[in-house]
């Protein structure tokens, strides 16, 4: 590496990670104050909040890279045009591409770790995020009790104390209990003070009350003749109550399997099964129409079928082979699982026969005959069995015989002759009299409006189905492309910065900022727009993804152009000269048109 390659990586490098550092904590600011309210107040440990934060970290950075690039990138280069350092070099025969070369190299470096980042980190990162912040939402808020207000943070339980006394000390106190699912105040209790303290870990919390009168009544049976609720009063000097707070308080963390179906926390690879998944889905629909309206249109489909489109039938044999491959391949594995289990069975019952006590146990038929003497002795005929079975042969030829000389003969079938002479007016006459008094046109009628009306709804059910895959097969390709195009859009906001920097001139954090705002602002906006076309499926999510990289592309070649040419963008002259030379050609045209 030449010393200039040095030089200008050196000077693009620290920038670059005060700038993504920046960048991230703001983000990462924006980001927690959206779930401020549903995370923080639980009484959470240090170390939770930090493992929370980190998730975030990571989970951001992909947006937050770009934006540093461009910052940096438009210092950097505004520095060197601020001392007139970037003018030594183009006056030593270097030009601006060459001198764009070494923080090219590392953007590009940078977009392809990015990429990496995005496909493999960012997918296990998002399943722990979405993980731990599910659990701090469900965890109930610590435990604190304010004087003058109803605490409902136990479950089954409303306190109120009007007064407190140091730490755990408590006065005039109420508790609505509904621990037993009651939903009136049936249960209320009353102490003039009491104490509240944690034990055993701060898993358990006890309650002990003084000097108070426990009333409760019993819900009343409904009914004119039921006997009035009972209704009880206890006076105490002291009463203690326990609550369990694990279940209430502590941290429980749910298994990351839930967040499987989540396509924030999939690869490209596993986009991609899920994209044939909801593929099938959309065929499977699909394909049922065609049945539903053949089974509508019973008439019609007598002696024709509905024949589903070429694709739907190919993709539909595709997957039923897939399915039945699957079940065969199940069935094999259990059938392999049985096998060894008869095995390890057999091998068991063989071990037991080769010892010499059980041997000698069953070979000796005085004592315990064996199950093969009992089997072959039920299978020896006696002679009372040889009577019977010979009576009973005897009774089924008699009732054969019977059977015989009953028998009816049925009579011969008549050839039919197909008529071909045309129906008289009285025949017609007399089946029109048929359709007529039978109201068969109006059942026809009424049956053809009913199957319409069946086949209609069913058609808007599958249409309503197939219309939410599409949808969420738009956002599975929308989170696989974008994996590319936030690695992409490094490389796109580096064409802005350097070029602008090397054009603007100014270094620091005034105009830098200012231009790295408006075009990051731009950017996020039209990555937003392009978004939502490709989710509501006007535009193609390939294109929707895109959208931002390729509307900002030009911006960044313009202005690599701009910078060899050292145009003053940024200049009052420079615009004033433009407007002079249009004046100029408009009156050359004047002039010659007279």
């Amino acid at each position: 590496m030449k010393k200039l390659d040095k030089l200008i990586l050196g000077s693009f490098l620290g920038p670059f990670l005060l700038t993504f550092i920046v960048v991230d904590f703001i983000l990462l600011t924006v980001n927690m104050l959206k779930y401020f309210d549903e995370i923080f107040g639980k009484g959470l440990g240090f170390w939770i909040y930090m493992e929370l934060i980190g998730y975030f970290v990571i989970s951001i950075s992909p947006m937050a890279l770009p934006l540093a690039v461009l910052l940096s990138s438009l210092m950097t280069f505004g520095n060197l045009g601020e001392h007139f350092e970037l003018t030594a070099i183009k006056s030593s025969g270097i030009s601006l591409l060459r001198a764009l070369r070494p923080i090219g190299v590392f953007v590009i470096v940078l977009s392809f770790a990015a990429y990496l980042s995005n496909n493999y980190l960012v997918p296990k990162v998002n399943l722990k995020t979405f993980s731990l912040l599910y659990d701090i939402r469900m965890k109930s808020p610590a435990l604190d009790i304010k004087a003058g207000v109803f605490y409902d943070g136990i479950p089954g339980y409303s306190i109120k104390v009007n007064d407190k006394v140091g730490e755990y000390g408590l006065n005039d106190i109420l508790i609505y209990s509904h621990a037993g699912g009651e939903s009136a105040n049936l249960d209320v209790t009353l102490a003039d003070s009491g104490s509240m303290e944690p034990f055993f870990s701060e898993n358990y919390m006890k309650l002990t009350l003084y000097n108070g009168i426990n009333y409760r009544e019993d819900r009343p049976s409904r009914g004119i003749n039921s006997k009035p609720a009972e209704f009880k009063r206890t006076s105490f000097d002291k009463n203690e109550i326990v609550f369990d707070l694990n279940n209430t308080f502590k941290l429980n963390r749910t298994a990351e399997d839930a967040w499987s179906t989540n396509r924030s926390i999939k690869n490209i690879s596993q986009i991609k099964e899920g994209l044939d998944s909801i593929g099938s889905l959309v065929n499977e629909q699909r394909f049922q129409n065609y049945r539903e309206a053949e089974s509508n249109y019973s008439f019609f489909a007598r002696n024709r079928k509905f024949k589903p489109a070429a694709d739907i039938a190919e993709r539909k044999s595709l997957d039923d082979s897939i399915k039945t491959l699957k079940m065969k391949r199940e069935r094999a594995l259990a059938d392999s699982l049985e096998q060894a289990k008869n095995q390890i069975q057999n091998d068991t019952i063989s071990v037991l026969t080769d010892n010499p006590e059980t041997r000698l146990i069953a070979s000796d038929d005085s004592i315990v005959p064996s199950a093969r003497s009992v089997k072959a002795a039920s299978k020896i005929p006696t002679n009372d069995s040889i009577l019977l079975s010979s009576k009973n042969r005897q009774l089924e030829e008699n009732k054969l015989a019977e059977l015989d000389t009953n028998r009816i003969v049925p009579p011969k079938k008549e050839l039919k002759v197909r008529r071909t002479a045309p129906l008289t007016d009285k025949e017609r006459a007399r089946i029109d009299s048929l359709v007529t008094s039978r109201n068969y046109n109006q059942t026809s009628i009424t049956i053809a409006l009913t199957s319409s009306r069946s086949l209609k709804n069913s058609f808007g059910i599958k249409n309503d189905q197939i219309d939410n895959y599409q949808r969420e097969y738009r956002r599975y390709q929308i989170s696989w492309y974008q994996k590319y195009t936030q690695a992409f859009a490094c490389f796109a906001m580096f064409l802005i910065g350097a070029p602008l920097g090397a054009i603007i001139k100014k270094g620091g954090l005034g105009m830098p900022v200012l231009v790295s705002i408006i075009f990051f602002i731009v950017y996020y906006m039209l990555t937003i727009t392009g978004e939502k076309w490709a989710k509501e499926g006007i535009a193609d999510p390939l294109f929707g993804t895109w959208f931002s990289n390729l509307c900002l592309l030009p911006f960044g070649l313009f202005f690599v152009k701009q910078a060899r040419k050292d145009a003053r963008l940024f200049e009052p002259d420079f615009y004033v000269n433009i407007w002079k030379s249009i004046q100029k050609r408009f009156k050359v045209l004047v002039s010659k048109a007279h």
